[in-house]
This record gives structure tokens, sequence and C-alpha cells, in this order.
């Protein structure tokens, strides 16, 4: 099958090959039930430990602080809910921000059904929450504030550790969705105040259908999921041992390769933003903070054409090169304006426009040029009336 331009990796990150071939004896040869007490658990066993010490060391947590689960979104839910019904739901107060993604705010919004006071933080233009108004909702007593990391739509990074200290002030567990921001930022939980962090493997270079949980020493939660007593009674299900396997080694290879290859994305990013708003001077405007950001991680509107974003990602799809107008997890509603936009404080018509172009450990200098070239035709067949630049920003940047 010939593979075009893949530039949507925060939707999911492609499947390292050395990920794939830790995986394989696990699909295969090692077939054992980790709970079964002969050669052939143990051997299941063995392999989920090593991958729970390899994820833990990316966290710099301990490896009994890692609860594995099927996905970023149910490790949000873990941590969202357990807490509120340790604690004890009917009275409780959970802080959140208005740019949360679903696997939150939905979480939230059935917190709320059950007797849970929701507080949802505004954002300023560039998506960041106001460290301010964290203090002032935090005036009443709170057990839970959860703020993302890194947006998945604009890219923005989160002052976490700010937060999280205000969140410790008043006596709050302060739990971040983490699912876009780790192995791309240095995360390091033992020196940040952070009590509870979700992520995922597939946007690891790992596989789908597996995420972890840090939950810092003393947390308590109140398990979802019940059953045999796996995951220290927080996650029962047998586990998906290849999956772990797998979440392991994109965890080790993050350790080892994480701050090289954010030098080399952030050099990507920076050439390619100043590319597209050299381009299309009149047009193109960035969304989200310009250095606050993800290393890969690009949003583009383009002034006019907002209400042509889908077209816009089509023609593209057709020159074989793959973007995003928002989340992958908005993709059936593609037509209504983005909640994460309108509460940036973009209008309705440039809520529904946004282009999201993320790289990845994959893409090279030839797809940022191939995009580039690509792109001032794509504007074109939308309108003839799009200003494209001379580009000189791309030139000789090398």
């Amino acid at each position: 099958m010939n593979r075009g331009i893949y530039l949507d990796n925060a939707a999911t990150t492609p499947l390292d090959p050395r990920v794939r071939e830790a995986m394989l004896p696990y699909l295969e040869e090692v077939y054992g039930n980790p709970s079964s007490l002969h050669w052939a658990g143990r051997q299941a066993r063995e392999a989920v430990s090593k991958a729970r010490a390899r994820v833990a060391d990316l966290l710099h947590a301990r490896p009994g602080e890692i609860v594995f689960t099927a996905s970023g979104t149910e490790s949000s839910n873990l941590a969202l809910i357990g807490v509120c019904e340790a604690a004890g739901v009917v009275g409780g107060h959970v802080i959140t921000s208005a740019i949360e993604h679903p696997a939150v705010l939905e979480t939230c919004r059935y917190l709320e059904n059950r007797g849970v006071a929701i507080t949802r933080l505004g954002v300023s233009r560039e998506g960041i929450v106001d460290a301010n108004e964290l203090r002032e909702a935090l005036q009443r007593p709170t057990q839970l504030v959860s703020v993302m990391t890194a947006n998945n739509v604009a890219g923005t990074l989160q002052p976490v550790g700010e937060l999280g200290r205000i969140a410790h002030e008043y006596g709050a567990l302060f739990h971040t969705d983490a699912v876009q921001a780790v192995g791309k930022i240095p995360i390091d939980v033992t020196a940040q105040p952070i009590d509870l962090l979700s992520f995922s493997a597939h946007k690891l270079y790992g596989p789908k259908g597996v995420g972890a949980l840090y939950v810092r020493t003393g947390v308590r939660l109140a398990p979802f999921v019940h059953g045999g007593g796996q995951e220290r009674g927080l996650r029962s299900a047998t586990e998906n041992v290849a999956g772990i396997v797998g979440l392991g080694r994109a965890s080790e290879i993050a350790s080892a390769e994480r701050a090289d290859e954010a030098v080399r994305l952030v050099r990507l990013r920076d050439r390619l933003i100043e590319s597209v708003l050299s381009l299309a001077p009149q047009q193109a405007y960035l969304i989200g903070h310009r250095h606050q950001r993800l290393p890969g991680h690009i949003c583009l509107g383009f002034s006019g054409l907002e209400g042509d974003a889908v077209k816009l990602l089509l023609a593209l799809d057709a020159a074989d090169i793959a973007v995003s107008t928002g989340s992958a997890c908005s993709a059936n509603h593609g037509a209504q304006p983005s909640y994460i936009l309108q509460a940036m404080g973009y209008d309705v018509v440039q809520a529904r426009g946004s282009l999201r172009v993320t790289l990845g450990r994959f893409n090279s200098e030839a797809d940022v040029d191939e995009f580039v070239k690509v792109l001032p035709d794509a504007l074109r067949l939308l309108s003839p009336l799009v200003t494209i630049g001379t580009g000189m920003a791309w030139k000789g940047r090398r």
C-alpha cells in the first residue's frame, strides 16, 4: 500500500517498528494469563512488571503508582470518578477547564448528574487557564482540579506546575490529562504537584487499546471496573499483555529519545508556521500560543475560508497529505463549531475552520516541503482571491 504524507500525529501515531518487534512474542509465543501461577502465567506477569517499570521511568514515578487501562479516556474516567466516589459524590466539587478533551468534560457531566458541583474555568485567547480564576474557584471545598497538560486542538501547554501548586494550597488533588504530552515534553511527577496523570499508548508510537493512569502513593480511588482485582483492584480485567509490553517499549524509547526528537520537531514546526504565514499573509493565522505549545503541533486558521476547512482538508487529502480539521474525537461533528476555539474567543464561523497539522517521529523535512508546496494550490481551489506571498521565510531555512 502506498504511503502518503501523514501530518495528523495528534490523532494517533504510527506504531514504531521497535514497539511492534517487542510485542510480537506476546501475540504468538507468550500467551499466559498474568494471574496464573504456572510458568506461562509467570512469563506474562514478568513482562507486565517490566513494562510497568519502563512506564514509571518515563514519568519518574514508582512502578506501583502505574495502573494500566484500555485507553487515556478510561484513565481519566477512573481518575475523576474514582476520586469523587472515594470522597463521597454528594456535595463534592471538581474544577476543570472549558477546553478539556471530552474524556474529562463528559465525565464531569456524568458526575454533575450525580450531585457533584462542576466549575469550568475559562481560558485566554491563547488557550491558557488563569491561575487567579482557579484560586477564586477554590474558595469552596474542592476534591479535585483537572486541567490538561496540552490541548489536543490548539496544542497550547498549560502551566500545570503552577495550577497544581495552587490546588494543593487549598487541599485539592490535581489531575492532568497528559495524553497529548507524554513522551513529547519532560514530565516529572516527583518534581511536579501532580497526583493523577492520564495517558495513552497510541499517541506515543505504541498500540491502540492500552493506556495508563499514574496514581500518586496515598491517593484514594474507588474502582469502577469490578472483578478479579487486577491492577491493585482499581482496574479488574485480564491484562492486555502485548499492548502493555508495547506501551512499555514505547515509553523506553521516549525516555531515551524525547529531548532530541523535540528539538527536531520544534525546528520543523516553526519552519512550517513561518512559511504558511508568509505564503498566505492576509489569510493565515496561528491558533494557540506561538511558543508555549507542543513541539510538533500547529493549528491554523484562514481568514474568510473558515467555512471551507473540510474542503481544504479534502484538497490536501487528494494530494496524499493527511491533516485534521480539529480533534479526531470530533470527526462525527465536523459541521459544529469547536467548543475549544469558542472558549478561546473565536466566533462561530472561525471555530468551524481550524486546520490541525501535527508532526511526529517519522516526518521529515521533505514532508514539510511538500505540504508548503501543495498548500497554495489547495487554498486557490477554495478562493481565487487568496493572496499568496513569496514564502521567503521558508527559502534557505535548513
